[in-house]
């Protein structure tokens, strides 16, 4: 059942090409919760069988993730903290988030910006604070595009270098699971390191609410 649906996935990714890839990181990058990691490895996956440019499937990516976080930003920028704050649960962006994010963003700045390009969760998050604080357009711009490259780049790669190889992952189980058994440890030291940065944004950001509280 797993095999199918990824295989149908897989194939949707295909037939989309790059404007599909634009789009869906578009999403990822604003309010609706696409994951990157299921945009980015199909793409690169068949790019590894020729049926894209690598590197066009990165700079897609990347575009999309400057637009929807663009418009994101604007968004947040023109309608205020009371809209944001009071719609966001009917996005999944509760108080907690959307605090978390603002934490981030203050303490951090065009820095926080960057780094949040890397991480899961806050990478949805980090313009609507960003427009909420009125952050200049170019420098947010920039770090965002910066971002967005480098973890597009990231997945792109584990999509051609890790299961690109094998093109007959989508046509049978038995080589998907020899290949998640082959190629566990890549699986296993990205859960960790993204385990660990979540976990440094998040002590970070109650550390922060806390010592605000304080004084």
């Amino acid at each position: 059942m797993l095999h199918e649906l990824l295989a149908i996935w897989f194939g949707w990714v295909r037939d989309w090409g790059y404007l599909g890839v634009f789009v869906l990181m578009a999403m990822e990058s604003s309010i609706f919760p696409v994951p990157s990691e299921v945009v980015m490895p199909p793409a690169a996956y068949w790019a590894a069988q020729g049926q894209f440019d690598f590197w066009g499937i990165v700079l897609a990516g990347t575009a999309g993730s400057w637009f929807g976080s663009a418009v994101t930003y604007w968004v947040a920028r023109w309608a205020g903290a009371p809209v944001v704050k009071r719609y966001g649960k009917w996005f999944l962006l509760g108080p907690e988030k959307i605090k978390m994010a603002e934490v981030w963003v203050r303490d951090f700045g065009t820095l926080g910006i960057f780094i949040a390009r890397l991480l899961p969760v806050v990478r949805h998050l980090i313009s609507i604070p960003a427009g909420l604080f009125r952050m200049p357009f170019v420098p947010f711009s920039l770090v965002t595009t910066a971002g967005a490259f480098l973890w597009c780049s990231v997945l792109s790669w584990f999509g051609k270098e890790v299961i690109g190889d094998r093109p007959d992952l989508l046509n049978s189980p038995d080589a998907m699971v020899a290949v998640m058994k082959e190629r566990l440890i890549y699986f296993i030291v990205a859960v960790l390191l993204l385990g660990a940065l979540t976990f440094l944004v998040k002590w970070k950001s109650r550390r922060s609410a806390g010592e605000q509280a304080i004084s």
